[in-house]
């Protein structure tokens, strides 16, 4: 041990300090809230200007998948060789250009690449942000500090929903279709800004440093969180975690014990977006505008709005419940509740009750918001030890982008073939599939340290 890490003079941590960093890697999800609320509030604009059909309009919104797909299947392995802070300042670049390139193209080609750049920067940094924060935090706040990413999430479509409602209003229907949506779109490399300058002023995530070989760089920030007699067992189980893995290859992840905790992450990261909440957050005005009609100017950006609140609201009663009424219990609940409120908003679009579809909507994402919304991104990361966090974390989330590229691509088709009512029917069926799956295979996390969570796959 180095002679800071012995030195008789021990330290308190500080909370305030863990709570900047979490705070700082999870202006990720301000970013990703930003963009999926955004771009729902242009598509109108966006298909009128270019007349989309209703493939392109998917096209248009899922193309920041495919990005994410390529930015999250490199994260993990850029993390472990350049670091995660590193990864996460270039994802914050990458999306700072895309999103002024968005408000500057002139055919939905251009800004369909525009789109994908954006998607690589939100992929390198959604896959990350977790990751930071969970090798940071405390074991005993780890749920809640590591909320922060989905807080700051809702946060951005919460503002972001606000944003595209003020924007709508400030002109005529042709000004927002000349210029409105570009302004939508452009403001993004504000958040962008931000999340670079919090991430290029806060420190490497100590447990990467530690097993990159710079000790007493790692001690420093583990003292610093939990103080000095918390910083010496947790450099120590690093080591020992290290030492345990150190002829560890991600071929390791098709075999026990590491198989079992990747395919609970694979499941968890499909049911966070087969449960159809982000066909809500992408066509949530055009939804709300074919079931409330024309009658009040702008109803489905202020619908929106509504939705958001909901959402802001439940992910801070999810956060205040995560370390507490524990990870499973929440998710169980979760997914089931998104099921009973997709089977009323069925019901709802088939009789044609407007204002039912939106009281729906605002249940359907309350149920995301508090349970598998935050908790998916919390746990995954912690099914996995320190040498293969950054690269599983990323495969898992691979998938989840990959479904939510289908969300985004398909459901105008579904709404155009089998309408409102089979839509939500659909999302109806995989909630409950989700909630019996996740009740059957995932474990309980809450409270335990990351070491802890690797012995539950080697008993």
């Amino acid at each position: 041990m180095t002679e800071n890490a012995t030195s008789a003079v021990k330290k308190q941590g500080s909370m305030k300090y863990v709570v900047i960093l979490a705070l700082s890697a999870g202006m990720a999800g301000l970013l990703y809230g930003y963009d999926t609320v955004s771009i729902s509030g242009a598509i109108e604009f966006l298909r009128q200007a270019y007349n989309l059909s209703a493939g392109l309009q998917g096209l248009v919104i899922s193309s920041i998948m495919i990005g994410g797909v390529v930015g999250v299947g490199f994260s993990g392995f850029l993390a472990d060789k350049i670091g995660r802070r590193k990864v996460l300042l270039i994802g914050a670049a990458c999306f700072f250009f895309a999103a002024l390139w968005s408000a500057f193209t002139y055919t939905p080609w251009t800004l369909i690449a525009a789109r994908i750049v954006g998607g690589v920067g939100i992929g390198l940094a959604s896959a990350l942000a977790i990751t930071y924060i969970t090798e940071c935090a405390p074991a005993k706040y780890r749920g809640t500090l590591s909320s922060a990413y989905q807080l700051l999430t809702i946060l951005g479509i919460f503002l972001t929903n606000v944003i595209n409602f003020g924007i709508a209003n400030a002109g005529s229907l042709d000004w927002g279709i000349n210029s409105g949506w570009r302004w939508m779109l452009g403001i993004g490399c504000i958040p962008a800004a931000i999340f670079f300058l919090a991430l290029f002023l806060s420190p490497e995530s100590p447990r990467f440093l530690i097993q990159s070989g710079r000790e007493e760089e790692g001690f420093a920030i583990l003292e610093k969180i939990g103080g000095t007699d918390e910083a010496r067992r947790e450099v120590a189980d690093v080591k020992a975690s290290i030492e345990r893995d150190k002829n560890g290859k991600l071929t390791d992840l098709f075999k026990k014990p590491l198989l079992i905790p990747f395919l609970i992450g694979l499941l968890l990261a499909a049911f966070n977006q087969v449960g159809g909440q982000n066909a809500v957050s992408y066509y949530g005005p055009t939804m709300f505008k074919a079931a409330l009609g024309n009658n009040i100017p702008n109803v489905e950006f202020l619908c929106s709005s509504l939705v958001g609140l909901v959402e802001l609201i439940f992910t801070v009663v999810g956060m205040a419940l995560i370390d507490k009424a524990g990870r499973k219990p929440l998710l169980v609940t979760s997914a089931a509740g998104m099921g009973v409120f997709a089977a009323i908003m069925a019901f709802a679009f088939h009789a044609n009750i407007g204002w039912l579809v939106v009281a729906g909507a605002c249940g359907f994402i309350a149920c995301f918001a508090f349970g598998l919304g935050p908790v998916t991104w919390v746990m995954i990361p912690e099914l996995f030890p320190t040498y293969m966090r950054g690269r599983a974390s990323g495969l898992c989330t691979v998938l989840l982008w990959g479904i939510n590229f289908c969300v985004g691509q398909f459901t105008p088709m579904m709404f155009e073939g089998w309408g409102g009512s089979g839509t939500f029917i659909f999302w109806m069926i995989m909630d409950f599939i989700g909630a019996i799956s996740i009740a059957k295979f995932a474990p309980e996390t809450k409270g335990k340290t990351l070491e802890e969570i690797q012995a539950l796959w080697t008993k």
